[in-house]
């Protein structure tokens, strides 16, 4: 048999990374693409210009290490559907119909995609489950797709039980009733006013017409890529491949692996400005350890002025020192006709300044580099996988406050599971850029972070659960950890595959 067509397995796989142009999504699938070449593997990521220019500076600075890393940029042009100029990346996008139309703009993209893989053939495809086409494509070229989740396992289980027509939440009289998450290795409590709406009413919307094009993308798959380490959902990650059937591999916590410094930590995709950066965390050094509530939510949630009014009131009343990161407010706007802020009770930033007592931080924060300040005392979180997974590898306890998406299941992942957490008693699931018909009160917020940080045995198991969580998540990123093996054990398959492949090819010659 003529052996010329083998590649060995010292070869380098060439992979192309497609990530779905939303923080949440771009930022760790970038990391996971990263970490492949990081191990010796041929990597390009395919997105739109200004995605690209986002990723551009940490690329540059690893090939500059020697890494064979690059970025394909395909052509943007979505005016013929009526979207603004230079709204690429869902961090621009205020509103439902402009996200719909950014959706629909990107797959527009799909043959440019296409015609690059076609010419550049890789040995796989790593996309996000926003992209179903590249399963379908995966499969033409004979060469593995695999789908990145945004989520974790755990967030899967519960999606695979909601969905199930059994599910006993179709039974309840009251959105507000409990029930039990059937099929699970933990009693997991949830409302039916905490599931998405589709599945609250079971009604077939664009929303649920997405779900089901995600499980068919992931039938077509040849398995699932996860940032997260194994270690914190071990039950569920058996009980998801037991249902379905598929490979599942835990690279992570990315940021753990790929941000070693301060410096990387400071200059992730969504950088924050280097003086502000500067000022939060010059802040943090004069306070002591344990001692300030760090508040983020992420770069979807839009809260209404009132509930802003409401969360400036609680963070006051607890008495305790935050860092709040607040965006979409400039200091120049959002004032009455007596200069004052519409969204902060009366003189509220000047006393918290004056005070030392809080800071507030308009726009974006060096999270990852202010989560591992030892004067950190809690994470009041939207609990986005993102966040989620960066608090927990921090080490720090966390306040959930879930809005949309998958958010109320990775809350239930760390108070009803870890106990790394508590709730600030979020009950309503609603949509992206909708606003809650109700608001979470002062006191909630208050209370939530008094039982964090106004110690008590409560709060000191919490601390324990929360770092031994953080031990695990920075061993499983480590030099033999269970996320290095996996990413080991990932390529080997990937290698086995094309080797069968090119003996294929040869039998046929």
């Amino acid at each position: 048999m003529d052996s010329t067509h083998l590649q060995p397995a010292t070869t380098p796989l060439k992979i192309h990374f497609i990530p779905f142009i939303s923080p949440g999504h771009i930022i760790p699938l970038s990391e996971l693409a990263r970490i492949f070449a990081s191990r010796g593997e041929h990597v390009t990521i395919i997105t739109t210009p200004f995605n690209a220019d986002l990723l551009q500076k940490s690329i540059d600075e690893d090939r500059d290490s020697g890494e064979h890393i690059g970025i394909h940029t395909v052509e943007w042009s979505a005016t013929e559907l009526g979207l603004p100029h230079g709204i690429e990346n869902l961090s621009n996008v205020t509103d439902l119909e402009t996200a719909i139309k950014l959706h629909r703009a990107l797959m527009l993209m799909q043959k440019q995609m296409e015609d690059f893989m076609t010419r550049n053939p890789p040995d796989c495809i790593i996309a996000d489950t926003f992209y179903p086409w590249a399963s379908e494509f995966a499969n033409r070229m004979g060469i593995p797709r695999l789908i990145f989740y945004p989520w974790s396992t755990f967030a899967l289980c519960l999606m695979e039980s909601i969905r199930s027509p059994d599910s006993p939440h179709r039974r309840l009289s009251s959105d507000s009733d409990p029930f039990v998450v059937p099929g699970l290795p933990h009693p997991i409590i949830l409302t039916r006013s905490q599931l998405p709406e589709h599945d609250r009413k079971d009604i077939a919307d664009p929303a649920a017409q997405l779900m089901d094009q995600h499980k068919e993308t992931e039938m077509k798959s040849y398995g699932i890529i996860l940032n997260n380490f194994a270690e914190i959902e071990t039950e569920y990650t058996e009980h998801y491949k037991k249902i379905t059937g598929h490979k599942v591999w835990h690279i992570g916590p990315a940021a753990a692996i790929v941000h070693r410094n301060a410096k990387e930590k400071a200059e992730r995709v969504f950088k924050s400005d280097e003086h502000d950066n500067n000022l939060v965390i010059n802040w943090l050094n004069s306070k002591e350890p344990n001692s300030v509530v760090y508040v983020c939510f992420g770069s979807g949630c839009q809260f209404p002025d009132k509930q802003l009014y409401e969360i400036a009131c609680g963070l006051e009343l607890s008495g305790h020192q935050f860092v709040w990161v607040v965006r979409g407010k400039d200091k120049q706007i959002d004032v009455n006709d007596d200069g004052e802020k519409t969204w902060l009770p009366k003189g509220f930033e000047e006393r918290m300044k004056t005070e030392n007592k809080g800071l507030i931080v308009r726009g974006w924060a060096p999270q990852v580099l202010v989560l591992d300040h030892p004067s950190l005392g809690c994470f009041l979180t939207h609990c986005g996988w993102n966040s989620t997974i960066e608090g927990i590898t921090a080490g720090v306890p966390l306040i959930t406050w879930p809005v949309f998406a998958e958010q109320f299941y990775n809350e239930k992942l760390i108070t009803q599971v870890h106990g790394n957490g508590v709730v600030v008693g979020s009950e309503e699931w609603i949509m992206l850029f909708t606003v809650a018909k109700s608001l979470v009160s002062r006191d909630k917020i208050e209370n939530a972070v008094r039982k964090i940080m106004d110690g008590g045995d409560e709060a000191v198991q919490i601390r324990r659960r929360a770092r031994e969580l953080g031990e695990k998540a920075w061993k499983a990123a480590s030099t033999g950890g269970s996320s290095y093996n996996n990413l080991t054990a990932a390529i080997e398959d990937l290698k086995r595959l094309r080797e069968d492949r090119s003996k294929l090819k040869t039998k046929t010659i």
